[in-house]
């Protein structure tokens, strides 16, 4: 079977006896880092005897076929990656996909989140939320991204490294408006975690008083207000964008937009259109 185990994101006491009984036990081990992997495994006193390989972002593709045959040699495949679940911003999600494809056993072993663990101490409401990942390094893909989620009405969590956690902010006040509330979650389960919490303007005077951010960043934004109904020009355009790069025709990705957002058909196409038109 395969299964995927989540690993602790900072405190090594969080490793579930289930992890530990898995890594002793598998037959194949699929690691993200494996020298995290050996150091993981001397934390928690765990001989590993199994085979052990590489599994990460640069090469996930490539093994997952390589990993569909021990599966299918009625071998034990553990994935894991260097802290939290396997698939969630980290690698997974393919062999998985391909192992339900195949009609092979899949199993998870619960772990620690950073995920769940910032919208548990970041104070916001935790009813409905969504994850967005890492935002585009880029700073015009990250404005255009942020801008379509300007009217989302779920709790927002994104993960980001501690030297763009200050433009990263510095653009979600553009998009979301600087008196949105959110919070900063730094290494947490770690010796020196720390939660900011506040609007996103005192976030960024947070960002921009510390003479350098350190750690693993999580940061959580609440959803939109439900008085926020009004779609710009601009944030239609960006919705439509975003629909188009994930694969829809622009004519698909303007129907769909008008249905999530309520707004006239005819208004987002002239949005799109506007958008999209050369400027002299």
């Amino acid at each position: 079977m395969l299964i995927l185990a989540g690993t602790p994101i900072g405190n090594i006491g969080d490793a579930s006896p289930r992890l530990v009984a898995a890594l002793a036990e598998a037959d194949v081990i699929a690691a993200e880092d494996t020298r995290r992997l050996r150091r993981l495994a001397s934390d928690l006193n765990v001989e590993i005897t199994a085979k052990v390989v590489s599994h990460f972002e640069g090469n996930e593709r490539e093994r997952v076929s390589e990993l569909i045959e021990y599966l299918r040699a009625d071998q034990t495949v553990l994935v894991i990656t260097d802290a939290g679940m396997p698939s969630v911003s980290d690698p997974g999600y393919r062999i998985t996909a391909a192992a339900i494809e195949a009609d092979l056993e899949v199993k998870v072993l619960p772990g620690p989140s950073a995920v769940l663990t910032a919208l548990a101490l970041s104070g916001l409401p935790v009813d409905r939320f969504c994850f967005e990942g890492f935002a585009p390094r880029k700073q015009g893909e990250r404005e255009r991204v942020f801008a379509s989620l300007a009217r989302e009405p779920r709790t927002m969590v994104f993960f980001e490294s501690p030297h763009r956690t200050e433009a990263t902010l510095r653009a979600m006040g553009k998009a979301f408006g600087f008196d949105r509330p959110a919070a900063v979650c730094r290494e947490l389960t770690k010796t020196y975690e720390e939660a900011a919490r506040g609007t996103l303007l005192e976030l960024l005077e947070w960002a921009e008083a510390k003479e350098q951010i350190k750690g693993e960043i999580t940061i959580v934004i609440s959803g939109a207000t439900a008085a926020a109904v009004e779609y710009s020009e601009v944030e239609l355009a960006a919705l439509v964008a975003a629909k188009i790069e994930s694969g829809l025709s622009k004519r698909d990705a303007i129907d769909a937009v008008s249905v999530e957002t309520g707004s006239a058909r005819k208004q987002v196409y002239a949005a799109a259109h506007v958008a999209s038109s050369p400027r002299h």
